[in-house]
């Protein structure tokens, strides 16, 4: 058997020296190309109509009007220079001009574009774009463009360009210089553009040099191109040194054959020489191991993948410290389909909530979605995402402690040793009507959440509300309305019909708007929304019983109440009507649920009759009015 396991080696030295040998050969055997003002256009990148040789076809440009053209995100972005020497491209969006302060941007691209990702060793920060190219980027500024319903007084960071820009409907423009925290947005104000630029030193106090910044471009790189053809086993300690601006490789054997060769080569390899040493009993066992290590790998590998290429704000740690964190997991807050939920004290001595999770569905994509959106956004309405933790098959999540616990005991007590007051819940409606707002609108990408329900609404110490539970979240770019969904998902009750019935509109941010809807009429009328157990099947479903005697104008007749209260309870039901409706398009946005809910009740109007199913008839006095 000797000549087999020779043979096999010998294969795969031949198919990496064929691999190489290729590469050499696409770079050093084609002549560079020009187009306009960038000549000498050669490896990785080759223009359109060049032999396909030359170059890598993730990297073809284009040569437009005698322009060179990138392509990025199905997008065209114009070259303004190629450096070999750090590996990087200069690009601008076309439809920005130097000396016209009324051109932006034609889309929004920002860091949450970007995987982030450290190299180690490294002196500078990185981001590798997720698209089909695995593209970095230099560490950029952003230019964020706001609309505000008012006029800013205290202005700070906020400067006006509303001389030049003009955004649909009534408002006052304004651009900010550097990335825009959530605490920093002004009530009323929305996002409309977020743009990056790499000329680090411009007038963050005027608009006329923020433009000459976006109209210098921003900067991207194929170092990862470069470090995986440089460091022949791994790139994972590849790094540009900036003294000699030469990539430098930092790799163990061991760490390069986990990351690098493909599992089943190691498999292939490990088996031949058990093959040799063992024989036998052993061998079979090594076949099942491989066969079980392909199986789970790649769950794990997903994960790793993920993190390996994004840099997140939280803190990762190991199954070691959390363990320590929980002392042992002793002390359980609650449990659900994830896992389980425990408290447990971090070494500097807060306490945080640690969700630990079950088995993972879609490859570890409830994980990565929960990690991807929380860990980038902060706002005082969104529980924070401190740590977490992925070790093989162990994965943890780590946020802070919310001492009150979750909302559904405080509106769903049936011995009344829970009790809020209506100021109370009526607070906590905006503080949730606020969080899901910045979600939608606030955030450089649109985060929408698919399980708004009173389980995931956490409160601190002060009942300040914060939504929780990113596990079915996904993240869309702001400009991008309808979304496309695979399976319904989310909580029966609610969720929005959109989600079952295709006839009635696209799946889009008036889901969580449905979903906030039918938690706020449980909040103002502090029970289920269905009700078997009612003296008349009238009162089975409340959303309809309630807007019978609204249309009325009958008293909400809410046991206990003062006549206060009872108007409270009265204008947060008539916003929980308009917000589910049965199309999406007659739902109002989530900005304009905090105006109402913040508003008078007199300038409410009733809203068209809440129909179930689309088959339903309607009316002429029910006619549904567009928000």
């Amino acid at each position: 058997m000797m000549w087999r396991e020779r043979a096999v080696l010998v294969v795969l030295l031949l198919l990496l020296h064929h691999i190489s040998a290729t590469k050499d050969d696409l770079e050093h055997v084609c002549p560079p190309s020009s187009c306009g003002k960038i000549s000498n256009i050669s490896y990785p990148f080759r223009l359109k109509g060049d032999p396909e040789k030359c170059g890598e076809e993730r990297y073809e440009l284009g040569c437009e009007n005698n322009v060179t053209v990138l392509y990025l995100y199905s997008a065209k972005y114009h070259v303004q220079s190629i450096n070999y020497n750090n590996y990087t491209v200069r690009v601008v969006d076309p439809a920005l001009q130097h000396h016209n302060l009324s051109s932006l941007p034609l889309r929004s691209l920002s860091r949450s574009n970007f995987s982030d990702t450290y190299a180690y060793y490294t002196d500078s920060y990185q981001a590798g774009l997720r698209a089909s190219v695995n593209w970095e980027s230099l560490s950029f500024s952003h230019i964020v463009f706001v609309n505000c319903k008012d006029w800013v007084r205290e202005k700070g960071k906020y400067v006006e360009s509303g001389e030049w820009v003009k955004w649909e409907g009534k408002g006052y423009a304004y651009a900010i210089g550097g990335d825009l925290k959530a605490e920093d947005l002004e009530v009323g104000c929305e996002v409309k553009l977020v743009a990056p630029t790499s000329l680090s030193t411009f007038d963050y106090h005027s608009y006329s040099s923020m433009h000459t910044a976006l109209a210098y471009g921003f900067e991207i790189s194929w170092i990862k191109l470069a470090c995986h053809k440089h460091c022949s086993l791994s790139d994972r300690y590849c790094y540009l040194d900036s003294s000699n601006q030469k990539l430098q490789c930092r790799s163990s054997f061991y760490e390069s054959l986990e990351f690098s060769i493909p599992g089943y080569v190691i498999c292939i390899i490990f088996m031949v020489w058990t093959y040799k040493v063992l024989f036998g009993l052993p061998f079979l066992i090594v076949i099942f191991i491989c066969k079980w290590r392909k199986r789970h790998m790649s769950m794990y590998e997903n994960i790793e993948n993920y993190l390996e290429q994004n840099s997140l704000a939280p803190i990762r740690y190991s199954y070691k410290e959390v363990k320590k964190m929980a002392a042992g997991f002793k002390e359980k807050l609650g449990e659900g389909g994830f896992g389980f939920v425990f408290k447990a004290k971090l070494l500097s001595g807060p306490s945080v909530a640690i969700k630990m999770l079950g088995k993972s569905k879609g490859n570890g994509q409830d994980f990565i979605s929960e990690v991807a959106t929380i860990g980038r956004i902060h706002h005082q309405n969104v529980v924070r995402l401190i740590g977490f933790c992925v070790s093989g098959s162990k994965r943890a999540l780590i946020y802070e402690f919310m001492p009150n616990g979750s909302l559904d005991k405080f509106i769903f007590s049936k011995d009344g040793s829970v009790h809020l007051s209506y100021e109370k819940i009526y607070n906590i409606s905006i503080g949730v009507a606020r969080g899901i707002a910045y979600l939608h609108h606030g955030c450089e990408m649109q985060i929408l959440h698919f399980d708004i329900k009173p389980h995931n609404i956490l409160l601190d110490e002060n009942f300040i509300p914060k939504v929780s539970d990113f596990g079915l979240a996904n993240l869309y770019t702001i400009d991008n309305s309808i979304v496309t969904m695979t399976a319904a998902r989310g909580t029966i009750g609610y969720m929005a019909p959109e989600l079952f019935y295709k006839n009635i509109g696209g799946i889009s941010y008036k889901a969580d708007v449905y979903s906030f809807g039918m938690l706020l009429m449980e909040m103002a009328s502090k029970r289920k929304n269905l009700n078997t157990h009612a003296d008349h099947s009238s009162q089975i479903y409340f959303p309809l019983w309630i807007y019978d005697h609204i249309r009325k104008e009958e008293d909400v007749d809410i046991e206990d109440v003062t006549e206060e209260e009872n108007k409270i309870a009265k204008k947060m039901i008539i916003v929980a009507l308009w917000c589910i409706q049965l199309k999406p398009n007659d739902r109002p946005s989530m900005n304009r649920v905090v105006e109402m809910l913040e508003g008078d009740i007199e300038e409410l109007e009733i809203p068209p009759k809440p129909i179930l199913f689309p088959d339903e008839t309607v009316t002429e006095d029910q006619t549904i009015k567009s928000s």
